[in-house]
This record gives C-alpha cells, structure tokens and sequence, in this order.
C-alpha cells in the first residue's frame, strides 16, 4: 500500500514537471517566432518615416498580448513572468557592452565634456526635478504606502532616457551632431542613473541630515569609482592575457570565447560586489576596443564585432516584445482597477514631469555650453535642442526594469499603491515610446532640414561635435594621424581642457600603456600573432 501511495506522488511529480517543461518550450517557441516576426518587419519597414523596430517589437508584444488574453479567457497576456534577473543580467550587458565596444572613442572624448554635462549633470538635474515634483503631487493623493523613498526611487526611474529607441530613430549620417550627443548622453545617463538608483537603496530619508547626506554622495562616488576602476582593470586584464598568449594562432573560436567571456565576467564581478554592472561593463567595453580588439586576429575582430551586436540587436528586441505583451498583464490592472481615474492622472503627471525634468537641464546646459563656444558653429542651436529635448523623452526597458526591482517582488505586487506604480510606469513607456518614437523622425526633418547640415555635419572640421560616434571599422578613429598641437600654457588647459587632456593621455598611452596591452601598432611581430602579414582569413 505505501509502495502504491509513493508511485502515485512520483507520478503526479513527474507528471507535473513535465507539464513545466512543456510550457517552458511553449514559451520559448513562442518568443522565437515572435523575434523573426519582428526581425522581418522592421527590414519591411526600415524605410518607413514613422515606424521603427523598437515601435514595431512593441506592437507585435501588444497584439500578441491580446491574442493570449482572449485564449487565456482574461487570466494572462504574457507566457513569461517578468524576472529583474533576466533583465539585469542576461539581457541589459550585451545593449550596453555593444554600445560602448563600437562607438567612435575619438569623437566621445572629443564631445566628452557635453557628453558628461548632459549625461551625469543633466541626469541629477532631472532626478531632483522629477523627484522633489513626485513628494509636492504624490503626497497629496494617498496612493497606497509610499513613502519619501519611493518617491526618490520614481525620480531615478523616470530619469533614465530610452538609448536603444533613441538611437534606432535618429540616423548618424542624417544627424551626426545629434547622434553623437544623444548616444553619449544615453549611454552616461544608464549609468548614472542605476548607480543612483542603488545608492538610493540604502538611503533612510526619514533620518536626513549632514552625516546621512554626505554618506550618501559617498556612497554614490564609491559605486561610481570602484565600478569604474573594475571595468578597467577587466579590460586590461583581457588585453593583457590575449597579447602574450596569442590565442587566435592556435584557435580563432577559443579567442573569441575568451574576448565575450570577459566582458560578461567584469559585469558579474560587479554584480558580485555589488556595484554597477553597467558602468563596469560601459568602462570595460572602452578599454577592450582600445587594446583587446587589435590583439586578435582579423577573422576575430569581425566574429566579435557581429557577435556583440548580434547580440545586442536580439536583446533589445526582446525587451520591447516582452513590454508590450506585459502592459496587458491582467494581475497588476486589478489591484489598480480600483481608481482607474488616479492612475490615468498619476501616469499623465508622470509624462509632464518627464517633459519638465529634460527640459530643466536640456536648455539651461545648452546655454552653459554654448558660452564655451568660440562660433556659432559649434553652438548648439534652438533648433538642435528642441530635438535633443525630444529625442530624450522617450523611457524604455531601463525604466521598466528599476521600476519591478522597487515595486515588485518576482514580478508580482499585491499592494495597491505598487500596482498603480508599475501600470503608470508601463503607460508612460507604451506612450513615450510609441508617441514620440514616431514623431522624432518627421520632427528632425522638419527642424532640422537636409539642405541646413551641410556646413554643420560636416564630419571633416576638427573642432566641431559634428562627427558620429560609431564607425565601421573599430579603433580605426582613435589612432588617426592628426597633428597634436603641443599646450604652451595654463591658459590651453583651461580654454581647451579637452584637446590638453587629449595630448597628454596620447603620450602616457603610447610611452606606458600600449607597449604593454598592446593596441593599434603596438602589438610586436610573432608568427601566427595578428600582426603576421602570412595569416590567412578564412
């Protein structure tokens, strides 16, 4: 009889693990197909003036969304449970190691200065405009129980731009100003804002004064720095191994392996001591396109590169597919179905603010930049702020992700005022990204017509932001032979601290760094090494 009773557990057992397994292959099939839909749409549409894939992904995560909903009969619009862990660890390195790997170095420290006003400035300007607006409103309309902190955590949430739509719907050969500026400031801006979003982690506003203020700021510059450094070191460390071992003599696959392993690592190793994987990931991307990229062999660079953006391309589309199944998720509508009124209203002040946080430094950093400006050239005009203005406005994957990590325990919430959070976060996503996704495009052309960029795009003028930051051929910008005009006083660092910063890191670089990690040019003949004019490429 016990013998019996345990055969009927087991059965039930594996009978029940089966059934998991089978939805789990469901769902991944699912999202497969989902994946090559978009993929062939997006070729469809690439021509489009209104759409884009980011745009497309999401309407086919809708429609899907509702196809499930009705079969379901109302019980789930999504086959995937959203995990803060799928997201921040699977999906979110390779967008923003992709970024970093292929951008043009020279034009990003060239424009870093802008870059840095308007990604890490800019981004704590918003936080602060954003944040203290949410305490003034949301105080005041008894939404569940947040608290001060929580709306802290909104400032952070919503202050974090979209760089993936973004850089889908401006175009770097019809904008490369705009490109160049709304790239850096994107991917500064990520980072920026997850490492203020976990300092805000351990922040107790309730006890606020001097000693918690200033453990906070250190708190921040800790995260910042220490992520910073680990990213470096990474990439070094990769650069280092791969010069001496020559990896790509003996197997091309092993060297490239090895590059990918890397950079997920420095982005785990964060995680680990939890620090900011983005930024480590964001630094360590730097370093391997300056030195690891030019160690291997010429048949690696080109399976690295493809690979990194391969990956990126499908963890994008991904996200977006999985947002737009998910802003149908019947469970989080429930418990805020209760003031259906409060969470229109709550999702339209969280839109204006949005509007009034980028517009808070977006035109104030433009004036302050400009006063460093020596021709109208290279000022930024109204004209390019508006559409920086716009293109900024759109909130992504990020803001979903921060916005379930505070929220939501394992993609769930039962608290009122947490649901009323997620479904407004979602809204203002599906809106902003869809809304003014499609109007950026018919936006700039108006703004900023064709026949108007020439003297200002022309990529050629060595002192004009006016250069796209991604280039087909890696590490080929960074060591072009420019002239470098020797600084003769403190006058050139104070007027020209770029350019100064620029000659200086030239000459430690080549004296010190290169000769160790190697680089363009300064990786020693070896036989079967990368600079052996007699390894063939397959």
């Amino acid at each position: 009889m016990g013998y019996q009773v345990v055969a009927a557990q087991l059965a039930r057992l594996s009978g029940a693990l089966g059934t998991s397994d089978h939805a789990s292959v469901v769902s991944i099939t699912l999202f497969v197909a989902l994946l090559c839909a978009c993929i062939v749409l997006g070729h469809l549409l690439e021509e489009n003036r209104w759409l884009n894939e980011s745009i497309t992904a999401l309407i086919i995560g809708l429609c899907t969304g509702v196809v499930i909903l009705m079969t379901t009969k109302g019980k789930s619009s999504h086959v995937l449970v959203f995990s803060e862990d799928l997201f921040f660890i699977y999906l979110l390195p390779p967008i923003i190691f992709n970024a970093r790997f292929q951008v043009k170095k020279k034009q990003f420290f060239r424009n870093f200065m802008a870059i840095t006003l308007f990604g890490a400035v800019g981004t704590m300007m918003s936080f602060f405009t954003i944040s203290l607006a949410a305490i003034a409103i949301f105080s005041r309309m008894n939404i569940g129980t947040l608290d001060v902190s929580d709306f802290l955590a909104i400032g952070a949430i919503f202050s974090a731009t979209d760089s993936v739509c973004t850089l889908q719907v401006l175009n770097q050969d019809e904008t490369p100003f705009l490109y160049s500026l709304v790239f850096g400031e994107g991917v500064v801006n990520d980072a920026t804002s997850v490492v203020l979003f976990n300092a805000l982690q351990n922040f107790d506003p309730n006890q606020i004064d001097a000693i918690v203020i200033l453990k906070f700021l250190g708190n921040f510059c800790y995260l910042f720095v220490s992520s910073t450094f680990l990213g470096v070191f990474t990439g070094l460390l990769s650069a280092y191994v791969i010069k001496k071992l020559y990896i790509g003599r003996h197997s091309t696959d092993r060297e490239v392996a090895l590059v990918m392993l890397m950079a997920y690592l420095s982005y785990m190793l964060a995680e680990l001591l939890d620090l900011s994987g983005i930024l480590t990931v964001f630094f360590c991307g730097i370093v391997m396109s300056h030195y690891t990229w030019h160690n291997v062999t010429e048949s690696s660079r080109v399976t690295t590169k493809h690979a990194f953006a391969t990956l990126s391309f499908i963890a994008e589309t991904f996200l977006f597919l999985y947002v737009g199944m998910d802003a149908l998720d019947i469970e989080k509508w429930k418990f805020a179905s209760d003031s259906p009124g409060k969470s229109i209203g709550i999702s339209s002040i969280l839109l204006g603010l949005v509007l009034v946080g980028r517009a808070a430094f977006v035109f104030p950093l433009s004036f302050l930049s400009n006063l460093t400006k020596k021709t109208e050239l290279e000022k930024i005009s109204w004209r390019q702020q508006i559409v920086i203005w716009w293109a900024g406005l759109m909130r992504g994957a990020v803001s979903i992700a921060l916005a379930y990590n505070k929220f939501t325990r394992s993609g769930h919430t039962q608290l009122h005022g947490n649901a009323i959070m997620i479904t407004s976060t979602i809204t203002v996503v599906l809106f902003s990204t869809m809304l003014f996704g499609i109007l950026t495009k018919p936006l700039i052309r108006f703004l900023l017509p064709a026949s108007s960029n020439g003297a200002a795009s022309d990529p050629a003028s060595p002192k004009s932001l006016h250069s796209p930051l991604l280039t087909s051929q890696l590490g080929s910008d960074l060591e072009a032979p420019l002239p470098i005009v020797r600084p003769s006083s403190l006058r050139m660092l104070i007027t020209k601290p770029t350019h100064t910063i620029h000659y200086y890191w030239r000459k430690f670089d080549d004296a010190l760094m290169r000769p160790m990690f190697g680089g363009r040019g300064f990786v020693p003949y070896s036989p079967g090494s990368p600079t052996d004019p007699n390894v063939l490429v397959e």
